[in-house]
């Protein structure tokens, strides 16, 4: 993970507006070791994609940014980042309860409610990657949601049971530093296999729209740039990137 073997920090705040926003200011300031973490306990302004935001619950949650060098990547394979941050966020819920899955491009969901959103920002330098800060804000303990965001959901109130917030952190990185390890030993196509197999409404027609309107698709598949391939009934095939289609999701009913 760090070939001059420094030690990680490990930043932990009571507040603050945003880790990923922390740590790019610390970024700025000094460059820390690869696989340094900032954890809080309440974030002010907590971001997701294109200025969504998250709401969480002091001290109930687990929301952390972890910094990493990936300057092996080309650019045009960033996306290769949020797969494997995915899928590991993925794997640790699944050693909790089951129905857990991957809404494109980087959304975890349990069955039709969303239990982690996650913020990844990447600086280049050239043709490569410099750096990457993954955001993310995992849904543990809190139990009523009070935003107006549509389909929230905790572990805790999937299983009734309250959760140890470090050991899920721990499982998550021993899990994606596995993951990362096979983007540094090129099994890329292994890692993009996975996250197909994990996608949300990944195995037929679900409802979409898009500037046009709503339709009924498949995932056909999944660009190596993150571009989504939808696929319609009459065979049409239409090329998403971000923002660009809406997965229409079912709404539930409260727990």
């Amino acid at each position: 993970m760090n070939s001059k073997n420094e030690t990680p920090q490990i930043i932990r705040l009571a507040e603050t507006d945003s880790t990923n926003n922390y740590l790019r200011e610390q970024c700025a300031k000094v460059r820390l070791p690869e696989g340094s973490l900032v954890i809080a306990d309440f974030q002010t302004a907590g971001k997701g994609q294109v200025g969504n935001s998250w709401e969480s619950e002091a001290g109930k949650n687990l929301m952390f940014s972890l910094l990493l060098y990936p300057d092996f990547l080309p650019a045009n394979r960033q996306f290769l980042i949020s797969q494997i941050a995915s899928l590991s966020v993925k794997e640790t819920l699944e050693e909790y309860t089951d129905a857990i899955t991957v809404k494109w491009p980087n959304d975890i969901y349990w069955k039709d409610r969303k239990i982690c959103g996650m913020l990844i920002e990447n600086d280049l330098s050239g043709q490569l990657l410099y750096c990457s800060v993954i955001g993310i804000g995992l849904n543990i303990n809190q139990k009523i949601f009070r935003s107006d965001a549509p389909n929230p959901v905790s572990l805790a109130q999937i299983t009734g049971k309250t959760y140890d917030r470090e050991e899920i952190l721990a499982r998550f990185l021993h899990i994606f530093f596995h993951y990362y390890s096979l983007l540094l030993q090129e099994k890329e196509e292994e890692i993009r296999a996975s996250y197909m197999a994990a996608l949300y409404h990944g195995d037929g027609y679900y409802s979409y729209t898009d500037e046009t309107g709503p339709f009924e698709a498949c995932i056909h598949a999944i660009e190596p740039t993150g571009h989504l391939i939808l696929r319609l009934r009459s065979g049409e095939r239409r090329r998403y990137a971000f923002k660009e289609v809406i997965t229409v999701v079912p709404r539930s009913e409260d727990m």
